[in-house]
């Protein structure tokens, strides 16, 4: 395997004990809240494989938990989420599933808040490191690494050239592109891994775009608490 950094060997800063089962359940979390656009009202968690024969030791729930209320990898209220989740009114379920999965180490979110729900699906692949497979019913490939913006919208000739025109036009650079749709002329997807995370006033314009229905910054360098 390619050398990346330093962090790909000795993980990153964390409240243990496992990179894999804890800080990656973590940033799972972290990026299912922000999918969602805020911490939610109700969430279940269905593990799979690993996850789910070794949650409970590992620490695995507490982690998921945390990640939802926002928390660090290093977050020193990690071992108190249950307690952290019931004082902000958070009703949550993780259950497990025999069922095979890409990964051993996957989770599939379910949260609610108000009258939005939403999905995602993602595993934890070692050494803090995650991936995430699916948002709703739309595959994805996003690590979490660089800032990521997700838009819905109509499957419609000249959306993505539109989309990548103005985010080009704003000096931001595309590292990475998926689009996934549902039928032709239908529903779709576009995720992308950014350089550099939007401005506000390019949010403003996408949203303003031809056909976009939703736009999203899935960026877990900001909103810490």
């Amino acid at each position: 395997m390619r050398f990346k950094d330093v962090f790909s060997i000795i993980g990153p800063a964390m409240t243990g004990p496992s990179s894999s089962h804890t800080a990656g359940a973590v940033k799972l979390g972290r990026i299912a809240r922000q999918w969602l656009g805020e911490q939610p009202t109700e969430a279940k968690m269905t593990l799979y494989g690993s996850f789910a024969d070794t949650f409970q030791g590992h620490g695995t729930d507490l982690a998921l938990l945390s990640g939802l209320m926002d928390m660090a990898t290093d977050d020193s209220r990690i071992p108190d989420a249950e307690e952290w989740a019931e004082k902000l009114g958070m009703q949550y379920e993780i259950v497990t599933s025999g069922l095979p999965a890409a990964h051993p180490n996957t989770v599939k979110f379910e949260l609610k808040v108000h009258d939005q729900t939403c999905y995602m699906m993602g595993a934890s692949i070692g050494g803090g490191s995650v991936v995430v497979s699916h948002l709703n019913d739309f595959r994805v490939q996003l690590t979490g690494d660089f800032p990521a913006l997700v838009l819905r919208h109509l499957d419609k000739a000249g959306v993505i050239a539109s989309v990548t025109s103005t985010i080009s036009e704003s000096g931001v650079n595309i590292g990475f592109m998926q689009v996934d749709r549902k039928a032709r002329e239908g529903e779709a997807l576009t995720a992308m891994e950014l350089d550099t995370a939007p401005c506000p006033e390019v949010l403003t314009k996408l949203i303003q775009l031809p056909h976009v229905l939703d736009c999203k910054v899935i960026d877990l360098k900001k909103g810490l608490i």
